[in-house]
């Protein structure tokens, strides 16, 4: 259980920081949506950024950590810190490289990227000129997100978990402050906060370095430009990134394809995403980043028993927080969307449409959760082939539903087929992990317990959700009601998570 309980209290931690991060975003997708509404000018925006805020999902909260982590710990198991450092180093100076030349192509090649990723844009000519603007304003924050998830990396090989998880609150600080300052100045608020997405990305990477320095890293240093262990990390990342991002490239499709939607369509997706993604961050994207490393650990030691039941631990854990989530958003979903962006430019019939699009969202929020872990499993088992082939498996099921969806249901089709795209990669991932390791995760046996619990729980919030806005200050009991039958039922991830989030509380008074 020493595994288990580890992962559980640096979950707690990376899930502590990440909810602080969350608040900071609603805040910010707050102002925003006061300042943009929901129109041509905030989907312009929205696609500007949906391209570097994807690639910050990867590197950041996904494909570089999952390739650099276990190659690190095995350099360091091997030949040592300091040649573990000098890995990194080596690291960080190949990244700038490549991604300077990305970049630059970028920005070069704006006007057919926004043709790629928003081709509806095209029959708007204002539309679409701003949103070439904006792209090249916007993409160069790749460059310093990138630095900052090795940083990442690095940090959490070492134990630390507790900066690289506040990074993001400084994004959302600062386009906070460049749409306030946009609108009350009376400028161009989407170029606004086209800048602040860029300075976002310098004040992310200087917040990491005096981390890095405490723990004996420092970036300047002896390095090598032919490393082996970077050269295997480059071997593992280009597979990585496409295994880990089904969900984001899923997303990014569906916004390719809400463009020829009516206007506000793109608006309605993002605003829902970003609902979704607060318990997938505070909590799936926790438990992943806490388990990378013991998995990584008990893979090189080849304790596959206990490799396993990890990843049984971990997955049961991730469903006992995401079903009741998923039925918590979709029974107070009107009621949420009202109560963050219905004010300003933002209209009844946009929160009415943003709540839609939510429930069909959550419907695949469980499968997204789980996905991430079994991805961490694969990739500490330095397996990237199966997730990239399950992958584009299920790119092209949320193609095929959404696009005969969106039709008949508009925007909401498109969601609902990320949301299938979902179930059939963690079905698929589960089927795989059976074959590769003898059984199954016994985790889907759990679901039907954790849905009945959450049910109860999900029937009275959906009761009171007609009070309107009000009936958000009765979440804190649902959620007790949740923990509380979960107790009764004796979960044992209640009994582990609460221990996890006591031993915490009590550290702190310490």
């Amino acid at each position: 259980m020493s595994h288990s309980k580890s992962i559980a209290r640096n979950a707690a931690t990376v899930g502590g920081a990440t909810l602080l991060s969350r608040i900071a975003g609603f805040v910010r997708d707050m102002v925003v949506a006061f300042a943009l509404g929901a129109g041509p000018i905030s989907d312009a925006f929205f696609v500007a950024f949906r391209v570097p805020n994807l690639l910050r999902r990867l590197f950041g909260e996904g494909a570089l950590t999952m390739a650099f982590i276990p190659i690190f710990a095995r350099a360091r198991q091997e030949q040592g810190q300091e040649r573990a450092f000098e890995m990194a180093r080596s690291a960080f100076v190949w990244q700038a490289l490549i991604l300077a030349v990305l970049t630059g192509l970028a920005v070069a090649l704006a006007r057919p990227l926004t043709l790629l990723i928003a081709p509806g844009f095209s029959d708007d000519p204002a539309q679409f000129e701003l949103t070439v603007r904006l792209v090249r304003i916007c993409f160069p924050y790749v460059l310093f997100i990138s630095a900052v998830a090795l940083a990442m990396g690095v940090l959490n090989s070492l134990g630390h978990f507790l900066s690289p998880a506040l990074s993001p609150v400084l994004l959302n600080l600062v386009l906070i402050a460049a749409a306030l300052t946009g609108y009350y100045t009376g400028g161009q608020v989407a170029i606004w906060l086209a800048w602040g997405v860029f300075a976002a990305g310098v004040a992310q990477l200087l917040f990491q370095i005096p981390f890095l320095r405490s723990r004996g890293f420092r970036i300047i240093g002896p390095m090598r430009l032919r490393d082996a262990y970077v050269s295997r990390v480059g071997r593992l990342m280009l597979p990585t990134v496409f295994g880990a991002a089904v969900y984001q490239v899923n997303i990014i499709l569906s916004t390719m394809l809400a463009s020829f939607l009516p206007s506000g369509s793109v608006t309605y997706l993002y605003y829902a995403d970003r609902l979704v993604e607060f318990p997938l961050g505070v909590f799936g994207f926790a438990l992943s980043t806490a388990a990378m490393p013991s998995l990584s650990a008990l893979m090189a030691k080849g304790e596959m028993a206990e490799y396993r039941r990890t990843v049984d631990m971990t997955l049961a854990l991730t469903l006992f927080i995401s079903i009741p989530s998923a039925v918590g958003l979709v029974a107070l979903s009107e009621p949420v969307i009202d109560l963050l962006f219905g004010r300003g430019a933002f209209t009844p019939a946009d929160v009415s449409a943003t709540s839609m699009a939510l429930m069909a969202f959550c419907l695949g929020l469980p499968a997204t959760s789980i996905a991430r872990p079994l991805v961490s499993a694969f990739y500490a088992m330095e397996d990237t082939r199966t997730p990239v082939a399950i992958a584009a498996l299920c790119v092209a099921v949320n193609i095929g539903v959404g696009f005969s969806l969106m039709r008949p249901l508009g925007h909401l089709g498109l969601a609902l087929g990320v949301s299938s795209a979902s179930w059939a990669n963690a079905l698929l991932l589960s089927w795989a992990f059976r074959r590769r390791m003898g059984r199954a995760p016994k985790v889907f046996r759990r679901m039907a317990a954790f849905g009945a619990v959450a049910g109860v729980m999900g029937a009275a919030a959906w009761w009171t959700a007609s009070w309107g806005k009000w009936s958000l200050s009765l979440i804190p009991l649902w959620a007790l009601v949740y923990i509380g039958l979960s107790y009764v039922a004796g979960f044992p991830e209640a009994k582990l998570l609460g221990g996890a989030l006591t031993g915490r509380l009590l550290r702190k008074r310490r």
